[in-house]
């Protein structure tokens, strides 16, 4: 599943949901998870809403 953006007022947070519908633990802050981005490159090219497996290509 891809992950979707919760914005909870104070800070907004990338989430996945299992197939039930239900959070799965991994839960990653926005302003972590792109600084993590800028940090490294990856070997790997995700799918659109997958960018924590990998990197996108720029368009």
């Amino acid at each position: 599943m891809p992950r979707e953006t919760i914005d909870t007022g104070n800070s907004k947070r990338y989430v996945r949901r299992d197939a039930e519908g239900q959070f799965t633990e991994d839960q990653v802050s926005v302003g972590k998870s792109l600084a993590a981005d800028r940090r490294q490159k990856a070997k790997t090219v995700a799918k659109k809403g997958d960018g924590d497996r990998g990197d996108r290509k720029s368009s």
